[in-house]
């Protein structure tokens, strides 16, 4: 999870002071001093997360709106014209979002391969008409803000927000936990945001996170995220994660990492992202390196992202080589570890579409020794998203 950075460059988030108070033990993380794990350890807060609620710190996520230099017209005109110009960048459905709505979307190059993934919504207030408020990867955040001002510049303009922090809530708790908090938001449907009040304090709050549990993630005021988190702590079914947690939660959902099982080499079909393209997008193309994804659409990509499910209990761990049954390198694990729900290890990787099938025999290379394993479908665990009905 740590990434090599020396301490005097390391940035810190609001939450830095609070983390360490509970005991974080801090590593180097996209350029930031973060809590892999509290004293009570990355098992024990994956299974509080899946079981209550968890409380993560990501501050460290890159947070902006995305602005018409000029606005004209009516709030429906301002944002069909924001829309059209991100999705120059993006093959997701933009266009069709709803005031309050939040999409996953894809940060696209000009071969197709992905950028970055991030999420977009479309604010419900009308005085943000003809903005969208975007959430990058941490790792990625300066390139990304870069990449997106450049490519619309005198078009639309980037207004990064430096001093606001990002905490989400996690876990079939969360629900209650944040509603006593702050009522009203459990009548809020998953992926949607909308604006609440806290303390004469303005939150965004989204109905979202990267776990595969219910929950929310809340943009505040930097000098407001320690009081707002002391008073989530307080409740007894909420309990510090650190990445770690983070890191065997998304695993199990099934979600990638970026820089580990998606990057610039990776197009979302062969990353079987392609949910994330927008129908009218696929007619009308438009997006960086739509004749690439097109052409994979139709015709299948040479490799894909899969689930492998390792026959005992010992982990392969990313980097490892993926053999078929004749002991032929046919990719590598991108994300692997043990996954504490499901009580054995996980991994996911790149194979050829032939072996991509469920139940597929392969091999996972782990210090010289071929552990047998089988391609599993994604998620690993059942998903439980809040959704009407």
């Amino acid at each position: 999870m740590a990434e090599p950075a020396t301490a005097e460059h390391l940035k810190r988030t609001p939450l830095y002071a609070l983390n360490v108070e509970l005991g974080g033990k801090m590593v180097p993380f996209a350029g930031y001093e973060m809590p892999v794990q509290f004293p009570a350890g990355i098992l024990k807060e994956h299974l509080h997360t899946r079981a209550a609620a968890g409380l993560f710190d990501v501050s460290h996520m890159g947070q902006a709106f995305l602005r018409l230099e000029n606005p004209t017209g009516d709030a429906d005109a301002r944002h069909a014209a924001i829309a059209a110009l991100l999705e120059e960048l993006t093959p997701g459905e933009i266009k069709g979002l709803k005031p309050g709505q939040i999409r996953y979307t894809l940060l696209l190059n000009d071969k197709g391969g992905i950028r970055d993934d991030f999420m977009v919504s479309r604010p419900n207030d009308a005085k943000f008409a003809g903005t969208l408020f975007l959430v990058v990867n941490a790792a990625t955040k300066d390139a990304d803000f870069a990449h997106i001002a450049a490519k619309l510049k005198g078009r639309a303009r980037v207004e990064r927000l430096e001093e606001q922090a990002l905490i989400a809530l996690q876990g079939p708790k969360a629900v209650e936990v944040f509603d006593r908090i702050v009522p009203g938001v459990a009548a809020m449907s998953f992926m949607t945001i909308a604006p609440f009040t806290w303390e004469r304090t303005q939150l965004f709050v989204s109905r979202s996170g990267y776990t595969g549990e219910d929950g929310y993630e809340i943009t505040l005021p930097a000098n407001m995220a320690v009081p707002f988190a002391r008073v989530l702590l307080a409740d007894k079914d909420v309990a510090p994660i650190g990445l770690g947690a983070r890191d065997s939660l998304r695993l199990e959902a099934g979600l990638c990492l970026y820089g580990h099982d998606i990057d610039e080499t990776t197009t979302p079909v062969e990353a079987n992202l392609t949910w994330a393209i927008g129908k009218r997008r696929k007619r009308e193309k438009g997006f960086p390196g739509a004749d690439i994804i097109m052409g994979q659409l139709f015709d299948g990509a040479k490799r894909l992202r899969v689930g492998i499910k390792p026959d005992g209990r010992a982990p392969a761990r990313e980097g490892a080589d993926i053999v078929d049954a004749s002991g032929n390198v046919v990719g590598r694990v991108t994300s692997g570890g043990f996954g504490p729900s499901v009580n054995g290890p996980i991994a996911m990787g790149y194979v050829r579409p032939d072996l991509a099938k469920d139940g597929t025999p392969l091999g996972l290379v782990v210090r010289g020794q071929t552990l047998a394993a089988k391609v599993a479908p994604l998620p690993f665990i059942p998903k439980r998203f809040h959704k009407p009905g």
